[in-house]
């Protein structure tokens, strides 16, 4: 059922990212990705959809390179970008239970890992997108929220990729107001370690620093769409800094040109980043 419900999440919110985007026009700026135009955010996140229904649909066991974006504008690109997604949410649909192919990121099998991923993905985009118009960004329900942090912290940044990383250990704390959800993420020279917990059975660590809020604005906020001012922190600020600072992947780093010094300037997801 939760797959069902992903694929479907998923679907909804291909199409809004492609309205928001329709309405923007594709040389519109995008606020949360410095440096990018409209065009740049479907050409990148189609290609990430093409790319991951490839995956599914060839069973392909191994890592597979995304192919290059198109150099397509305007209404060809939005149609190329629709087209895509509709692939996407077709492929995940109509693949077998038992799907047997490349992840990376543990999960109950390989068809939940990318109904969720691409959800994750898609939704952030959404996001994006609809930065543009500087209106009111569609809400992200409570339980998407909490499952995207739980994406984000427990499997992205437990991975060797990560840059989160600090010469002295230090515990972050991140509170969802609005549910019993907690995770208290340690930070050391080694890659980020989190783990999840009830309100009232948080581990007994000393926490350097706490960020709490509605489970929207942490999950926005620690996907660097937010700025930190969105949720309440307490405690060393610095600590909150390492995360903004370090959290983007390789490949935002490097079309930024230097780390990222803003929360709010996070550039593209990468395929696997």
């Amino acid at each position: 059922m939760q797959i069902a419900e992903h694929i479907a999440s998923l679907s909804g919110e291909g199409r809004l990212l492609a309205a928001a985007a329709e309405r923007a026009g594709t040389g519109a700026s995008v606020p949360t990705c410095p440096g990018w135009q409209i065009r740049h955010l479907l050409r990148h996140t189609g290609m990430v959809h093409r790319w991951a229904a490839a995956l599914v649909a060839g069973g392909h066991t191994t890592y597979q390179p995304a192919g290059t974006e198109p150099a397509l504008d305007g209404a060809e690109l939005l149609d190329w970008f629709r087209e895509g997604h509709r692939h996407l949410v077709r492929t995940l649909e109509e693949a077998p239970a038992d799907l047997d192919c490349w992840t990376f990121m543990p999960a109950p099998s390989p068809l939940a890992f990318w109904s969720r991923r691409q959800l994750h993905e898609t939704t952030v985009h959404r996001v994006d997108a609809e930065s543009a118009l500087g209106t009111p960004l569609t809400p992200v329900s409570t339980d998407r929220a909490v499952d995207g942090i739980d994406e984000l912290l427990i499997g992205f940044h437990a991975r060797p990729k990560s840059k989160v990383r600090s010469k002295k250990p230090r515990v972050l704390r991140v509170r969802a107001l609005d549910t019993e959800a907690c995770w208290t993420v340690r930070i050391s020279q080694d890659p980020p370690r989190a783990v999840r917990s009830e309100a009232g059975t948080e581990p007994g660590d000393d926490v350097d620093c706490e960020l709490s809020g509605t489970a929207e604005g942490l999950y926005l906020t620690l996907w660097n769409r937010l700025p930190l001012t969105a949720v309440t922190l307490r405690g060393d600020r610095s600590v909150a800094r390492i995360w903004a600072d370090n959290s983007a992947s390789p490949g935002e780093r490097r079309r930024a040109g230097r780390p990222l010094a803003q929360p709010s300037q996070p550039g593209r997801t990468s395929p696997d980043s």
